[in-house]
């Protein structure tokens, strides 16, 4: 009798049942880039759509800390996933993980999750694609791109990239190898703003603009766009693409800069009505949340604090067990269904439609 292919062994990995990765292995990208790779405990098969995100929960320092970080692994190698994190200068998250995180190690996450993602539109054949990315923003587009290369679709992507230096360029050996193996069908340009140590870089010095673009996809307006970095180089982007005359309708971005995040709900009009009552079980306090309200806006309204993130339902930061009560939650992937079920919430995005009693 043969033996079993791992394929066989592997079940689907369920986000709302399985919660713990196994770090695998751990990969220097540029100085300050690693990518962490896991697995499941038990051999698990990850379905998710290239350019998805999972929330890693953590503890640290005491702290439980929650943080959303896009796969930067293909589905179409699906024993494994990967992030990439860039090591920011005072994160909590991103120095903990390159400090701490090695094979071995495991990790508690929920997801896959989000709606950015060319996977998530309808792809005809020979599909053109403009994927813009800047620094570590790289991580969904390479992973759309891993993925169009390993299924070898007949896709048209053009790839342009923006670092710092020619040695921040996160994944540059693999996304020429990319465009070598892809001839014709990705066209690959970086811009770097200073040459660094690399005296002889070849490529665009200085920023992204329209000239640079008009270089390396003349044919852009006729592409999909989609893009991801800080929130001025999308800004910058966006303006550049409006000059250029592209149709904004196939313009899609992506962030997970919790700090340039807008508060969900903070600009919520109260409308008329009487509204809901809020009251947190252990420390007594109750407010009033106006209709069309999240608990969460209601809250800050009052000056009651919450532990909060993302604001927006990714992330899980804020879940709260609700004792009474009905809201209307909107989530974006950041509870589990059987976390629901068990009456938990994100005050974040709901909306109460009784009175509510949080067990805070």
């Amino acid at each position: 009798m043969h033996n079993p292919t791992l394929a066989q062994l592997a079940v689907p990995w369920d986000g709302d049942r399985d919660d713990t990765l196994v770090c695998r292995a751990v990969r220097q990208e540029t100085h300050d880039v690693k990518t962490f790779v896991f697995s499941a405990p038990e051999p698990r098969l990850f379905r998710y759509a290239p350019g998805q995100f999972i929330t890693l929960e953590l503890e640290i320092a005491g702290q439980a800390i929650q943080r959303c970080y896009t796969l930067s692994s293909t589905p179409s190698r699906p024993d494994t996933v990967s992030i990439t994190v860039k090591r920011v200068p005072g994160g909590t998250v991103s120095n903990w993980l390159h400090d701490h995180m090695q094979a071995g190690a495991t990790i508690r996450v929920r997801g896959p999750a989000g709606s950015f993602s060319c996977f998530l539109h309808p792809m005809p054949p020979k599909q053109k694609y403009l994927f813009l990315s800047a620094g570590s923003g790289i991580t969904p587009l390479m992973s759309m791109a891993r993925a169009m290369h390993d299924l070898v679709l007949d896709a048209d992507i053009a790839f342009l990239h923006s670092a710092r230096t020619p040695d921040d360029i996160i994944f540059a050996r693999e996304l020429e190898l990319m465009a070598h193996n892809r001839d014709g069908l990705f066209r690959l340009g970086t811009v770097c703003e200073r040459r660094g140590a690399q005296a002889a870089w070849a490529g665009f010095n200085g920023f992204l603009s329209l000239a640079v673009l008009q270089n390396v996809a003349p044919d852009f307006r006729e592409r999909k766009v989609f893009t991801c970095g800080p929130a001025p180089y999308m800004a910058a982007v966006r303006a550049m693409l409006a000059e250029g005359g592209f149709d904004m309708a196939h313009y899609h971005e992506e962030s997970f800069s919790f700090e340039t995040l807008a508060p969900a709900g903070g600009d919520e009009a109260a409308l008329d009505g009487a509204g809901f009552k809020v009251t947190f079980s252990r420390s007594g306090d109750e407010l009033a949340c106006a209709p069309g309200q999240t608990i969460l806006a209601a809250a800050k309204a009052a000056g009651v604090r919450f532990p909060v993130s993302c604001t927006q339902g990714l992330c899980g930061t804020c879940k709260t067990k609700m004792v009474s009560g009905q809201v209307d939650m909107r989530h974006a992937g950041g509870i589990r269904q059987r976390e629901i079920d068990q009456g938990w919430i994100l005050p974040c995005c709901s909306k109460p439609l009784a009175d509510v009693v949080l067990e805070r």
